[in-house]
């Protein structure tokens, strides 16, 4: 579960009734990744910023990140691996490298893209579910 200030939740709800509950439409218009923080700026696809300043800014910790990243399962893949000692095959998950430097190292732009879409629907779903469930509470 990422931890998000009132503040940042009060702004990516307000965005997300600005664009009519259109998810599809929250899109990441530039990122930058660097000392253990992830920053994504968000943007309406129907209504481009001109500038960042005016976009949300999201600043990620890399260690949130990565638990997106590895839940994904964005830098592994399923195959097969022998026992040293017993000598049998079974199927399990092979790490390509750690998250943050999957990401910076191994992946592909698209695979980059990816990660970063995955981590706002992530958010998005986080703060739906949990605002939702406060309510319900009531």
């Amino acid at each position: 579960m990422i931890k998000l200030s009132q503040k940042l939740k009060d702004q990516i709800w307000w965005m997300i009734i600005s664009v009519d509950y259109d998810y599809s439409r929250i899109t990441i218009a530039d990122h930058e990744i660097n000392d253990g923080t992830l920053t994504l700026w968000l943007e309406d696809k129907q209504d481009f910023k001109n500038s960042l300043e005016e976009c949300l800014q999201l600043d990620i910790p890399a260690r949130e990140f990565a638990k997106v990243i590895r839940n994904e399962n964005l830098n592994s893949y399923e195959g097969t691996k022998i026992h040293p000692k017993k000598n049998f095959i079974y199927k399990t998950r092979i790490e390509i490298n750690e998250p943050v430097r999957w990401y910076q190292e191994d992946a592909s732009i698209t695979e980059q893209q990816w990660a970063r879409d995955a981590l706002v629907r992530s958010i998005l779903t986080q703060l739906i579910e949990t605002e939702v469930a406060e309510i319900s509470a009531w």
